[in-house]
């Protein structure tokens, strides 16, 4: 029986690239490592096993943890509500060459990946997923289930409602103290857009600068 049994829900890409991640921060335990995936998947990804959640349910263990490398944010928070009904907590990872400085606060549950910085008086929330080459700076609140793709810029003095996604090489303008630069909840920045104003909820905006995104009718 393993004292710990950790598992890494979602053995896509992503999951595959958190995999070395958990490893390292768990290598000076003796916590055992699977993959949790209900798809059409192989039985052993990169080395190690793939469970379904039911069998990571039924594995005899003391204590299961799982981390949630699921891009998606709302089948992220659906299953993270269902393993908190199950009893089985969460596992934050953190790159060990993440940068984080002074006042941070940081949810459950998050996943911050290789030369990601966190600079200063921050608050983030659960399930945050911060992929390679991200960073906050400084005064910034981040809601949860938000998600970074690579080398996201996001300036000082912003917030970040829900459910949102900025894509990769997004670049968010600096706020003001009085006038913080806000992205609403389950807006989607897009891949290299250049964010210089607020982002209602629920849009998608791409460009330099981004603007709203309409689709061209047929």
């Amino acid at each position: 029986m393993a004292d710990v049994l950790v598992g890494i829900y979602g053995a896509s890409g992503f999951g595959r690239e958190v995999l070395p991640l958990v490893r390292e921060q768990l290598k000076t335990t003796s916590a055992e490592l699977v993959f949790v995936d209900d798809g059409d998947v192989p039985k052993v990804l990169n080395g190690y096993p793939v469970l379904r959640y039911d069998e990571f349910l039924e594995s005899d263990a003391g204590e299961k943890k799982l981390v949630f490398a699921i891009a998606n944010s709302a089948i992220r928070e659906k299953l993270a509500a269902k393993c908190t009904k199950d009893g089985i907590r969460s596992l934050s990872v953190r790159a060990d060459n993440t940068v984080i400085l002074d006042e941070v606060d940081v949810g459950e549950g998050v996943i911050l990946c290789h030369f990601t910085q966190l600079t200063s008086n921050i608050r983030i929330g659960k399930y945050f997923h911060a992929n390679i080459y991200s960073y906050v700076a400084h005064d910034c609140v981040i809601g949860d289930y938000v998600t970074f793709a690579p080398s996201v810029r996001c300036n000082g003095n912003v917030v970040i409602e829900d459910h949102a996604y900025i894509g990769a090489g997004a670049v968010i303008k600096q706020g003001t103290p009085e006038k913080p630069l806000v992205i609403g909840k389950s807006a989607v920045v897009g891949m290299g857009a250049v964010v210089t104003k607020d982002v209602p909820p629920g849009v998608t905006v791409v460009g330099n600068p981004a603007k709203v995104f309409e689709p061209r009718k047929r």
